[in-house]
């Protein structure tokens, strides 16, 4: 019997294991960790016959496997990962496993800095709309494998991947890719934005169809200067009007007057979406641009976005206590993604940041913070650095409270206080100081929240 190492014991560890195991492969899970939540999975798979090391340091040589399997959050060139591909054992990202076994249908892959959730959330919801088995997977929904092993095959296939996926996924060829965003993250990973970059473009260049948000800096650099092959037909979106499209007007999707339209075509009004902001109008086109690409009429996009209810952890609406609107943006892990959740809400705002701090262009996350916070409550243990940059900005409105549960007790008093109309749960950072990952967080917030006020 082939025995398969799987690397990193969370969701998409879980599915590969479990996945191996269903194909007859002798399974072996490697975790560091030792928690109890690890303890709790390690019980189950062993109840299904896989056996799980915990506080285990793999070592290829000693193991001998002729399959390596590696979860989204383990590093490729950790000295494990590089050794055993120096001595031949085949290493694959679960992603990577589970395109193998769904390259016989087309598949949606949408990646960025920001944005990726939504977008994802919007395209599944309009296949789906249109009567195709299309779920969504990845960094939402289902994880990879657990695709593979639905009782009903998928018809697309509807994958968020982040670059840590995209890195350990060579062979993924989707018929249509979306790059959402681009912007200075996981530099502590990736080490310089010009290998964070040619990991996502590489998967967009091996897509038949790609798609770019124009309105993006970075990238609409990228397709005015050719500093980066792009192709000539890449398909362009912007939600600030033809005249902001990079490359020709016959490969755009855009807004004007009201309408998501191409040179050719209006498709929908824009106000069906119900979800607020700039960028989420950007979402959406990218959305749109690939169910026309795939060729879905427009009364299935049109009903689809009418009807989408937003995604959890982004600007999502928690509730309304006395004038008062609480939201959940836990998504929020960067700098940008915050700054662009500030600038969506109506001022003045209540702002709770704080977590384990990036790096990363702080400045117009400031600029957003001063023009529309009153006050912001800062958690975790970003907390201090975040203090000492906002007086250095000259935002003195700012308090120290270290956790979740003292931010949402100390929100209303101030928002009452200070006339602000929000409470903005948006905070600039990772979670693994306080919690597991960022839905814990905004899971945390909501409970919080209707556990005072409802």
């Amino acid at each position: 019997m082939p025995g398969a190492y799987v690397i990193g014991l969370g969701k998409s560890g879980n599915a590969a294991a479990r996945l191996l195991k269903r194909e007859g492969w002798h399974v072996t899970v490697s975790d560091r960790g030792t928690s109890e939540a690890l303890q709790r999975q390690q019980s189950d798979l062993e109840s299904e016959g896989i056996a799980v090391r915990l506080g285990d340091n793999f070592d290829p040589a000693i193991a001998q496997p002729d399959l390596i399997i590696v979860s989204p959050g383990v590093p490729w060139d950790v000295p494990a990962l590089t050794k055993a591909r120096a001595m031949g054992i085949e290493t694959l990202s679960e992603m990577e496993l589970a395109w193998r076994r769904l390259n016989d249908i087309p598949w949606v892959t949408v990646t960025g800095t920001n944005g990726k959730t939504t977008t994802t959330a919007l395209v599944a919801a309009i296949f789906q709309a249109a009567g195709f088995h299309a779920p969504a997977f990845g960094n939402i929904g289902y994880a990879a494998c657990e695709v593979v092993m639905l009782d009903q095959k998928p018809d697309w296939a509807i994958a968020e991947l982040s670059s840590y996926q995209i890195e350990a996924s060579t062979s993924i060829t989707p018929q249509i890719a979306l790059w959402t965003t681009f912007t200075p993250d996981h530099l502590n990973r990736h080490k310089t934005l010009e290998n964070y970059f040619a990991i996502k473009a590489k998967l967009l260049n091996q897509a038949t169809y790609q798609i770019f948000n124009s309105d993006d800096p970075y990238l609409h650099q990228v397709g005015q200067t050719q500093s980066h092959p792009v192709r000539a037909d890449t398909f362009w979106t912007s939600a600030l009007g033809k005249e902001h499209l990079t490359g020709d007007l016959s490969f755009g999707f855009y807004i004007e007057d009201g309408w998501v339209r191409t040179a050719k075509e209006l498709i929908l009004p824009v106000n069906l979406l119900k979800m607020p902001g700039k960028h989420n109008q950007q979402n959406l086109l990218m959305a749109v641009a690939a169910a026309r690409l795939a060729g879905i009429d427009k009364g299935a996009i049109a009903t689809a976005i009418a009807t989408f209810p937003g995604v959890p952890h982004r600007l999502e609406h928690i509730g309304t206590w006395q004038g008062i609107e609480y939201i959940n943006d836990s998504k929020a892990t960067n700098y940008d993604a915050a700054e662009v959740g500030l600038s969506a809400v109506n001022a003045p705002v209540v702002l709770i940041a704080g977590g384990e701090a990036k790096e990363g262009d702080d400045t117009a996350w400031i600029n957003a913070i001063k023009a529309k916070a009153t006050t912001v409550l800062l958690i975790g243990s970003a907390a201090p650095m975040f203090a000492q940059r906002l007086t250095q900005a000259n935002y003195t409105q700012f308090e120290i409270v270290e956790t979740m549960e003292k931010a949402v007790e100390r929100s209303p008093e101030l928002a009452k206080q200070l006339g602000a109309k929000v409470v903005l749960l948006s905070p600039a950072c990772a979670s693994f100081d306080q919690y597991a990952n960022f839905e814990q967080r905004g899971d945390d917030f909501r409970q919080l929240c209707h556990n005072r006020f409802s």
